[in-house]
């Protein structure tokens, strides 16, 4: 993953978190999983590059919208203007890699962002049982005038598991199904009972 610009490395940032929330950690086949990519305490983001991966056997993308530029995206990462909108290198998500890629930067003179937000949302159709091995790996730059610094912080994805819908039968249908199978049982030793 490659950063625009000069990159160096700065004094190290702590508290800024990048995570994969899945909405479940046990989906059933069949069922949407929506992934936020979302990141916490950061202070002067004005770059982010983003790999986030699934099994594609278990996983079938169905959308990845990205959530950049907070001015028409509220709830997301990075300023944008008008006059200085954001500059997006990749947004794609790709099914038979498992991979979404995002790589942006906001552009001078747009401040740099702080704070919590959004970067990406993805819907996955959920299409087999097994672990959905989710990803994550990002970089974070901040905007220096002399050069971009990488911004310190942990990436970490949430663990999911997909099962299969198990079929639960109402409280009240034990008892006349045991009863059934009561009388079957009746029914069926009185067959075999030779009669004299």
């Amino acid at each position: 993953m490659v950063l625009l610009g000069t990159v160096r490395f700065g004094m190290a940032q702590t508290g800024t978190v990048v995570r994969a929330e899945a909405s479940t950690s046990q989906p059933n086949v069949g069922e949407i999983l929506t992934v936020e990519i979302v990141i916490s305490n950061v202070q002067n983001l004005y770059a982010v590059d983003v790999t986030f991966n699934w099994n594609p056997s278990v996983l079938q993308v169905i959308s990845a919208t990205s959530l950049l530029g907070v001015e028409s995206n509220p709830g997301g990462v990075l300023h944008e203007s008008a006059s200085d909108p954001l500059y997006v290198v990749e947004d794609n998500a790709s099914q038979a890699l498992g991979e979404y890629d995002l790589v942006a930067t906001s552009v001078a003179p747009a401040p740099a962002f702080s704070g919590s937000g959004t970067i990406a949302t993805l819907k996955f159709n959920v299409m087999s049982m097994g672990s959905a091995g989710l990803a994550l790996k990002t970089d974070l730059s901040n905007y220096n005038p002399a050069g971009a610094t990488l911004i310190a912080h942990t990436d970490t994805a949430d663990s999911v598991t997909a099962t299969a819908t198990v079929p639960e039968f109402p409280t009240w249908m034990i008892l006349p199904l045991f009863a059934l199978a009561i009388l079957l049982s009746i029914a069926f030793i009185r067959k075999r009972i030779p009669k004299k």
